[in-house]
């Protein structure tokens, strides 16, 4: 089966649960936004989506992408679907009408591209990159290079890559040795190789825009020297820059997006933002593209999850422990979705879609927040939410799309481990997830040492009352939630401690104490949503399984952080 987009569940979260639109409409580009747009918007996306992309997915996986004579030939019917996805404007949804967008806010952009990744996620990496490539550029670029490219990638018209990682520099950026040479018209040389360059050659555009992590001739050594530039696949007059595809990679998964090792003999570009400047420029993409990563996680569990309930609703073995004999009719089994053990698998992971879904939607709004708040107060005060969250969110939504993908797979059994059924393109597509836009290791490791170390924990220990406050002390549920973010406030203080005795100590928890701040925030989503939508069914099952099958975790992760930091803190350690 194809994957299908439940816009229904979307407005319940967005507006029964996050209170979206008023929120939305106190932001001024936002004032004439409504429930009515919003809906509007869902119902076509999600039918562009199931009728346009979906049905893509087994061939770009199945066909792949051709690498011949330099050139990079995508799978049959990308292209169409891709123009589809120009010609409709989505791509330009989060653009500002001014370079040709639709000034619609990021939280539609991120319900989209949660969508996109679930029903393609090869196609969707094509136009992966061109939010951050606009931000970046609208932020930085001179007005000449804004006005010549940002409309272009504003509307998907050109795509845009980042390319960063080289042979030797993977998550050391400051290792980086492609060099920019500037020249007397303004222009630089830019020369060296990059690798991993998603979108680094294809045909769906006549023109690529490279954004390119490089060092010019005087900068000093590490990240500090480090400057960005552009460097097109076209010059402005038309003819091909010195830009080469040497080949494309040979993958697990994302068959249907090319992978490329990149080549730049001199190649023609022009400085994005200052000199040895280049990962300022580069990061004021961050917060986005390491969101817009985890959607990716959400949506690739929510198609697994389709794929097993689908299939656990026809599959019929053996009989279900404590089934009421009228379902069973005169079959000689019962329905496997009604066995306990996959009747967990099922609830579980829908859990984690559904409770991952309302803290992205409510980064996503903060985004909105932190771009268009008219108060730098408040927008400060998205971009502390933005910057403590999106980690969290890109490594737990990514960890559990692989985890949860490979769960989905179990509900099949053998079936599951061929390729008839499609789940085991999910888990292979899913995999590269938990390592791209900065690894898993990585943010949790900036988490800790970034975020929650140079404050002694007080802004995390900000966002967690914020939310406390949200909460009904009244409601069993709401107090257990609020106990657990008592507990992680005072972890984060006492790590803060323990890390002045033992640089090595934060690096060994990072991974467990971002679970343990993943599932506190899981708790109080599923906490707001059993208050907020609290008679309708949709919702029980899942809950249930998140306070059953996933919330324990805490305590566990809770304890491997504590007795670190109190062996370290104890008289006479060393």
């Amino acid at each position: 089966m194809n994957y299908q987009p439940r816009p229904d569940d979307i407005r319940c979260l967005l507006g029964t649960v996050l209170g979206a639109t008023p929120r939305l409409r106190d932001l001024p580009p936002f004032a004439e936004f409504d429930d009515a747009l919003q809906s509007q918007v869902l119902e076509e996306a999600g039918r562009f989506v199931a009728e346009a992309v979906a049905p893509l997915n087994r061939v770009g996986d199945e066909a792949g992408c051709r690498f011949e004579g330099g050139e990079v030939h995508t799978p049959p019917g990308f292209r169409e679907a891709y123009r589809g996805l120009v010609e409709g404007g989505w791509l330009a949804l989060s653009a500002a009408p001014e370079d040709g967008g639709q000034g619609l806010p990021a939280v539609l952009e991120a319900v989209l591209f949660e969508w996109l990744s679930a029903a393609n996620h090869g196609l969707t990496m094509a136009p992966g990159l061109l939010h951050g490539a606009y931000e970046c550029l609208r932020h930085h670029g001179s007005d000449e290079l804004k006005q010549r490219y940002l409309p272009k990638i504003a509307s998907g018209e050109w795509l845009a890559t980042m390319c960063l990682t080289e042979a030797h520099a993977g998550s050391d950026l400051g290792l980086v040795r492609t060099r920019a040479v500037p020249q007397a018209d303004g222009s630089y040389r830019v020369s060296g190789s990059k690798i991993f360059i998603s979108g680094g050659e294809h045909d769906l555009t006549p023109n690529i825009v490279h954004l390119v992590l490089c060092r010019l001739p005087d900068a000093p050594p590490g990240p500090k020297g480090l400057s960005l530039v552009l460097v097109p696949k076209r010059m402005p007059e038309g003819r091909r820059n010195a830009v080469h595809c040497e080949r494309i990679e040979e993958k697990m998964g994302l068959h249907g997006s090319p992978t490329c090792v990149m080549r730049f003999d001199e190649a023609t570009g022009w400085l994005v933002g200052e000199p040895s400047r280049g990962l300022a420029a580069m990061f004021v993409m961050m917060n986005a593209a390491r969101l817009h990563v985890a959607l990716q996680g959400i949506g690739l569990l929510d198609a697994a999850w389709q794929k097993a309930a689908a299939y656990a609703h026809e599959r019929r073995q053996m009989r279900a422990p404590g089934a009421p004999p009228p379902s069973r009719g005169s079959a000689a089994a019962d329905l496997i979705e009604e066995h306990p053990a996959v009747r967990r698998v099922l609830d579980t992971q829908r859990a984690w879609i559904d409770g991952m879904r309302l803290l992205a939607y409510r980064s996503a709004l903060q985004l909105d927040v932190a771009r268009h708040d008219a108060d730098p107060a408040r927008r400060q005060h998205a971009e502390r939410w933005c910057a403590l969250v999106t980690p969290v969110l890109k490594a737990a939504c990514t960890q559990q799309a692989f985890d949860g993908a490979s769960a989905c797979l179990q509900v099949f059994g053998g079936h599951g481990y061929v390729r008839e059924w499609g789940i085991e393109q999910v888990l292979r597509d899913a995999r590269v997830t938990m390592i791209y836009e900065g690894t898993n290791e990585i943010q949790a490791i900036d988490l800790v040492t970034r975020k929650l170390l140079p404050d002694g924990g007080a802004a995390m220990a900000a966002v967690l009352i914020e939310l406390r406050d949200e909460l009904d002390a009244a409601r069993e549920q709401d107090a257990d939630v609020q106990r657990r973010f008592a507990q992680l406030r005072y972890l984060g203080t006492t790590l803060a401690m323990a890390a002045q005795r033992d640089a090595a100590l934060p690096f060994e928890v990072a991974d467990d104490y971002l679970r343990c701040v993943a599932l506190a925030l899981l708790a109080w989503a599923w906490a707001r949503i059993a208050q907020l939508a609290p008679d309708d069914a949709r919702w029980h099952a899942p809950g249930a399984a998140f306070q059953r099958f996933v919330l324990p975790e805490f305590e566990m992760r809770l304890g491997m952080v504590k007795r670190a930091c109190d062996a370290v803190l104890a008289p006479g350690a060393t």
